[in-house]
């Protein structure tokens, strides 16, 4: 291949058009919004995630352990905000210690620095956490994911890479002596190679190129809080629960920010529109195809009733949410937080209503198309891109 286009301008597809164009070859990303890392990359809680959720060997676990270091380091060299400050992960029952446990046993699996602690040695870095044990997680950092994004495009900017802000692609063709044409509604671009990076919308363009993609992107909104100035000094660094094994998202936890601040959340709940920001943003024909997808329903059957449940009552109730983080950091009350924003995560679901687990990566002649890439994609997103660049080369 000599010329590739890129969909998407987030982090990954961002990434990817950096590694690619490395490689020497041309490429033209393409971005519907008006500005770069407008959705999950700008709406995220700007985490290094270290790698010890994910089953070992699995492209989350592989990928997100090398990530840490190079998204660290290039961080670093390009003058990004970017601190290794840790993190504990702690149970707060008794119940939760074989799951604690698990997890320090992934860690070691997977390679991550990270050891079990004591209640009080817990509260050596955090004084305000109730745990009955801790996992301390040193590699775990907090950076500008898109003041990464920034430093990319600057970078490609440079090298002379296409860069268009305002381009959906809204119809894209397979040419018959190979290669594809991507319609943007005001031009076609003609590329020998398409990598669909396009997060909320992947299952779409992979629709519009031809494929028969395995999954369907449900979107799930997470909304935040942030602790009011006068109580950030309960939270020092970053507190998380220990997760729900069945399910993708790692629950309610506090994350102090580079600039001081402590957000809380995000909780989990089914957006009523791709880019559902808010309970407002409502789209019918998004409603009607989640509807129409038999995976919804039978993942409501599984989880609806109380897990469901429960996090649309928490979306409703502040006393509820810091309830949520009061089982972690009991001095945190109602009065101490106030709403700041929500992300909406872009979860591949498969028709046995079966959450996709891993990074979901197929492909078609001349095509690379990203279809899973929630988290810990953005603290993945250079070796994702390495993964795909090695695709894009072994298809040339």
């Amino acid at each position: 291949m000599r010329n590739v286009v890129v969909v998407g301008g987030g982090i990954v597809g961002l990434a990817v058009a950096w590694e690619l164009t490395r490689r020497g070859l041309d490429v033209t990303v393409l971005e519907k919004e008006s500005h770069w890392a407008a959705h999950q990359t700008g709406h995220n809680s700007n985490v290094v995630h270290a790698g010890l959720y994910y089953k070992p060997g699995s492209f989350k676990a592989r990928m997100s352990v090398a990530g840490n270091r190079s998204i660290v380091d290039f961080a670093r060299q390009y003058g990004v905000p970017v601190e290794v400050c840790g993190k504990l992960v702690v149970a707060t029952d008794e119940k939760e210690i074989p799951a604690l446990e698990t997890l320090a046993e992934r860690a070691e699996a997977n390679g991550v620095p990270a050891k079990k602690i004591s209640p009080a040695e817990a509260r050596e870095y955090e004084p305000e956490v109730a745990c009955v044990a801790a996992l301390r997680v040193e590699s775990t950092g907090i950076i500008d994911f898109p003041g990464v994004c920034a430093a990319l495009v600057r970078l490609l900017d440079e090298a002379g890479v296409d860069l268009r802000l305002n381009s959906p692609a809204v119809a894209i063709r397979a040419r018959a002596n190979g290669g594809v044409e991507v319609a943007t509604g005001s031009d076609v671009v003609v590329a020998d190679g398409l990598v669909n990076c396009a997060g909320l919308h992947s299952d779409r363009v992979a629709r519009l190129a031809g494929l028969t993609p395995s999954a369907r992107i449900v979107p799930f909104r997470g909304e935040y809080y942030e602790l009011k100035p006068d109580r950030r000094h309960l939270v020092k660094g970053l507190i998380y629960p220990v997760p729900d094994p069945t399910l993708p998202f790692l629950g309610v936890h506090l994350t102090r920010m580079l600039d001081g601040s402590v957000h809380a959340g995000p909780n989990a709940v089914l957006a009523l529109r791709r880019e559902g920001y808010r309970w407002a943003d409502f789209s019918a024909k998004d409603v009607a195809e989640v509807a129409a997808f038999p995976g919804i329903w039978r993942l409501a059957r599984k989880y609806a009733f109380p897990t469901g449940l429960d996090e649309v009552r928490r979306s409703f109730s502040k006393k509820r949410f810091a309830a949520s983080l009061a089982r972690l950091v009991p001095a945190v009350t109602e009065a101490d937080i106030v709403r700041h924003g929500s992300g909406v995560r872009a979860q591949a679901m498969r028709r046995d209503g079966s959450l996709v687990d891993d990074f979901l990566i197929e492909t078609a002649r001349d095509q690379v198309h990203v279809l899973n890439a929630p988290s810990p994609a953005a603290t993945s997103a250079l070796e994702i891109a390495r993964h795909i660049a090695d695709q894009v080369s072994s298809d040339s």
